[in-house]
């Protein structure tokens, strides 16, 4: 199909053109089938039809791509930083130029809606271009340790490399998480996930012409087999994963039975938008409303899924989130006018439905949402209406656990002690916002909370060079900043005697 004919494309048309097609590997430089021939059907959470046929990737596959960057190793590694950021760059126009058409692929195969999938490409392209503008911050350092001698260090590329991608902003990560790597020198083995793998899969066509072979290779797998043989592959030293705590533990677990391995891990959160009784409630519920990330389904690890809001301005904020949830469009996420997406699969949906029950068992007030909803003509779409429920205290479910789907849950404090107890009180800690207008309970607050990453007075928003990354469960290392950069890169130390 023409770029042109998918803007503004349906789910009909577009599942006509994804289940007609074949969607091949990226495996040494060529577009082909699984070794196995074996292959899994791709369901849609928007129709709940099977969309497409995906390769699906094993061990051997896996060792292929391996084998295949191995060899491309040397080549890539001397090539100059100037010619890789050349090539960097001209992925990320390949993604714009093609930003329609990859955007509606993830709206049909992971339910985000119409305009913030697009938006997805062009943020996937803007960090290709990011890292590539960073290419030269690639340089060592010399140090005067010694007469007679130079000493400096250099940033060396690792090899063959792993990313492990989630499902909630397919072509974002698919773009984005190879330009550090590609950037620092390495070949790249990159897992899509299994439910929503095509935009990746369109990713690895788009560039197989730009990038030597082996550079890349792009696998996706109907289960946890081929990211298990990728994180045990002894010949991936690097691995770095976006996803669920439980499965960093395993990744880690899985690494250190293999060899030593570099592993970085964003995991999930259960994140506090902490707002005091000097805050202005309407402001604070507009934060609330897009910290929450209902657009996404609340399917994204940042969302402050838990309002812990002063007394005093409770009643206010809960009663001004209802109004602006009341002016959220549900429909066809194929629809410009949508403002919420469905969830990616029957799984996360009924993941989500279980913890309403839960919360309302556990004693907590719904006060919106709680249900499923169907637009017209589209009776199969995994879509929950933002949910709000108040009168949670610290030891529900829903105060603890990460939902992924549309939850927001209210906690009430008295003061400043006890809403930083409250926001403290997970095994998380990966983002958090402070609303207040006093200067020093601001920063005394963000210093006290235990997260990774805390907006002031703001919250969802990111900012390309911020280090993004939590503590606790939430993970080890940073991204979307040099330190991701510099991760894959090891160093050097050279000592050069000019001494007689």
């Amino acid at each position: 199909m023409a770029q042109q004919e998918f803007a503004g494309i349906d789910a009909a048309e577009l599942t006509e053109y994804t289940r007609r097609r074949q969607w091949p590997l990226l495996l040494a430089g060529a577009l082909k089938p699984a070794g196995s021939g074996r292959v899994y059907e791709n369901v849609s959470p928007v129709t709940g039809e099977v969309i497409a046929e995906v390769p699906d990737a094993d061990g051997d596959d896996v060792h292929a791509a391996v084998q295949a960057g191995t060899a491309a190793f040397p080549a890539w590694a001397a090539t100059s930083v100037s010619e890789r950021v050349a090539i960097v760059r001209k992925i990320a126009a390949r993604l714009r130029e093609h930003a329609a058409e990859l955007g509606a692929l993830d709206t049909l195969d992971g339910g985000n809606i119409i305009r913030l999938s697009t938006a997805d490409v062009m943020a996937g392209a803007a960090m290709l271009d990011y890292f590539a503008d960073l290419g030269q911050a690639l340089k060592g350092e010399t140090s005067p340790l010694s007469p007679h001698a130079v000493h400096y260090t250099t940033p060396q590329p690792i090899g063959v490399v792993a990313r492990i991608i989630p499902y909630n902003h397919p072509i974002m990560f698919a773009a984005g998480k190879i330009a550090a790597p590609l950037i620092a020198g390495n070949c790249v083995v990159l897992k899509p996930p299994h439910q929503t793998p095509l935009s990746a899969l369109r990713l690895g066509e788009l560039t197989v012409d730009l990038l030597p072979p082996g550079v890349l290779s792009i696998l996706p797998g109907a289960g946890p087999a081929t990211g298990e043989a990728i994180v045990r592959h002894p010949q991936i030293r690097r691995v770095a994963f976006i996803g669920s705590a439980a499965t960093g533990l395993a990744i880690q677990r899985a690494a250190a039975e293999t060899s030593v391995k570099h592993v970085t891990l964003e995991l999930g959160g259960k994140n506090a938008l902490v707002a005091f009784a000097d805050a202005d409630p309407v402001r604070v519920a507009a934060a609330a409303v897009r910290g929450m990330n209902f657009s996404w389904s609340g399917q994204s690890c940042g969302s402050t899924s838990r309002l812990v809001v002063h007394e005093d301005i409770r009643e206010q904020t809960v009663a001004e989130i209802m109004r602006l949830i009341d002016g959220l469009s549900l429909g066809s996420p194929f629809d410009e006018r949508t403002d919420v997406g469905a969830l990616v699969s029957e799984q996360q949906f009924a993941k989500a439905m279980s913890y309403v029950d839960t919360a309302r068992e556990e004693g907590a007030r719904l006060v919106t949402g709680g249900e499923a909803f169907h637009p017209q003509g589209w009776d199969r779409a995994l879509i929950v209406r933002p949910t709000v429920f108040t009168e949670v205290d610290t030891a529900m479910r829903i105060a603890q656990e990460e939902v992924f789907g549309p939850v927001l849950s209210v906690l009430s404090f008295h003061d400043e002690a006890e809403a930083v107890r409250i926001a403290n009180s997970t095994e998380y800690g990966l983002t958090a916002a402070v609303w207040t207008n006093d200067l020093r309970r601001a920063h005394r607050v963000a210093a006290a909370l235990e997260a990774g990453y805390v907006w002031i007075n703001d919250s969802s928003r990111h900012f390309v060079g911020a280090p993004f990354g939590g503590v606790k469960s939430s993970g080890l290392g940073r991204e979307e900043c040099v330190e991701e950069l510099l991760s894959f890169t090891e160093t050097k130390a050279v000592h050069l005697s000019y001494q007689d």
